[in-house]
């Protein structure tokens, strides 16, 4: 058993125990998530954004992420299958591993056996944990990382001891692998010691030794981002311009569905406990990422990471609590947690037939589930297309997508029906490849056609995407068109056709 300074109302560290590890409620959770994940991994397809990033040439990074979840889907890809479970076994792998470290957190805070083991249960069958651990995208990687950096941050903070900045350092210069969001993290930490203390672990030499180590291990990301001119910020720019309005009005309700509200209880808790004094910075760090995430208006789960935090401490009083409760009270609770925990799983996985996707409120909830829907049957429509071009005319042919989804379909899946590598304007692919000097006839997909018939001297929509199933999705009803004689040369008909969202 360990042990853990606590901070007393006048600021001094006293000496408790830390509960023992509930291996067998924490462990038996974690599998759990771990078997409905892999059971789930293979329904339905491919999500549009692991299309991409299998797509994506291996390098030190991209205009629109870090180099992380691209190697990791190219790795999968090539090791264990090109099929979905094996692309989202890394995912699977990080929210499992997100799990223990709740468990730990509430652990590191006081919470015995009954809070671990309400924290990990709780918290693998939440709707966040669930998505991002279902598809693997940035999120899969960056919740286990923000949460590491915590625990690493509240072990340095109860425990008086500061050597453990040294790891909140390795941790966040690793997460910038994954994306480039963790600075807010850092931020609102830095704000949070600065406003509510304590504020000697700003002048202490091993909390800046820590950045030093961040600074170090995240270097490459930081040297990408100064050749290239910093394009994460001219993509979270286009983003914003996207999704704004929409984020700014979605975050708030989605603070209580991506966990249950246990961590109010946490904030309320980590800001009035004399015990937790010391971790009072962490609730103003959430109230920092709070504001840049209306302010930025890019995605509304940027939050997610601390809410996290915030959840793991709210089961230390909660437990409590419910330990003191009558048996009634604790009843009503359960039952309230499994009916959060079914309806997350149906929101969150794909257990609900396609044929009845459409009757349900899910595709309104979780675009995840209908980004992943169709893309084989969109394939054949464009391979229908292609065969319509004479085959001489096909020496001097590409075929140009209006979205990486849409190109990730056909690098995945064309093959077989004999279509060559698309193209597409849109983020790193842009830059991947563009199509020959020569090219003189274009397939085009999706919705830039109407910006296509601009650039060329005659275009005509052949076909339209149709999925079959009535799941209406970002590409549903889109136009295949064919367009031939570019009106300039392609370098410059390239730049025309790049988009950032």
């Amino acid at each position: 058993m360990g042990t853990t300074a606590r901070a007393t109302r006048e600021g001094g560290p006293v000496t408790d125990p830390v509960p023992p590890y509930a291996r067998v409620p924490v462990l038996s959770a974690a599998a759990a998530l771990a078997v409905v994940l892999l059971a789930t991994a293979n329904r339905y397809g491919f999500h549009r954004d692991e299309l991409y990033f299998r797509m994506l040439d291996p390098a030190w990074g991209y205009v629109d992420q870090p180099p992380l979840i691209p190697l990791l889907a190219n790795a999968m890809t090539e090791l264990v299958a090109d099929e979905p479970w094996a692309v989202r076994l890394p995912a699977i792998v990080a929210v499992v591993a997100s799990t223990l470290v709740a468990a730990a957190l509430t652990r590191e805070l006081g919470g015995g056996a009954l809070a671990q083991g309400l924290c990990a249960w709780t918290f693998a069958f939440a709707s966040f944990p669930l998505v991002a651990g279902h598809v693997l995208v940035t999120t899969s990687t960056d919740l286990l990382a923000w949460m590491v950096a915590s625990w690493f941050a509240i072990r340095a903070l109860l425990r008086d001891d500061a050597r453990w900045w040294l790891a909140v350092g390795v941790a966040v210069g690793l997460a910038t692998y994954g994306r480039l969001l963790i600075p807010w993290w850092v931020l609102g930490l830095v704000v949070g010691l600065a406003v509510v203390g304590p504020r000697r672990v700003l002048r202490s030499g091993w909390f800046w030794a820590g950045g030093a180590v961040a600074a170090v291990v995240g270097m490459p990301n930081l040297v990408y981002q100064v050749v290239n001119d910093f394009p994460q910020l001219e993509m979270g720019a286009a983003l914003a311009e996207n999704n704004a309005d929409e984020v700014r009005v979605m975050m708030w309700p989605f603070l209580f569905i991506l966990f249950p509200a246990i961590w109010v209880v946490g904030s309320v808790s980590l800001w009035r406990r004399p015990e937790w004094r010391v971790l009072r910075a962490f609730v103003v760090a959430f109230v920092v990422v709070l504001v840049l995430t209306y302010v930025g208006g890019a995605q509304f789960y940027y939050p997610a990471g601390l809410l996290a935090v915030l959840f793991a401490a709210g089961w230390v009083p909660a437990a409590a609590w419910l330990a003191r409760s009558s048996v009634a009270v604790r009843v009503a609770i359960g039952a309230a947690l499994t009916v959060y925990a079914a309806v997350s799983v149906a929101v969150s996985l794909p257990v609900i037939p396609v044929s009845a996707l459409t009757s349900t409120p899910v595709p309104d909830m979780n675009t995840t589930v209908v980004d992943q829907i169709g893309w084989p049957t969109y394939v054949r429509q464009v391979a229908d297309v292609w065969e319509t071009v004479p085959s001489d005319e096909r020496e001097r042919a590409a075929i140009f997508t209006s979205n990486y989804g849409e190109a990730g379909a056909i690098d995945r899946y064309g093959p077989a029906l004999g279509l060559p590598t698309p193209y597409s304007g849109q983020n790193a692919l842009h830059e991947q490849a563009r199509p020959p000097s020569d090219t003189e006839t274009v397939v085009v997909v999706g919705g830039q056609f109407a910006q296509a018939r601009m650039l060329f001297e005659g275009c005509e929509v052949v076909g339209r995407l149709a999925n079959g199933t009535d799941v209406d999705n970002e590409e549903e009803g889109l136009p295949i068109g064919v367009c031939r004689g570019p009106l300039h040369p392609w370098p410059e008909l390239w730049d025309e056709l790049q988009h950032f969202d």
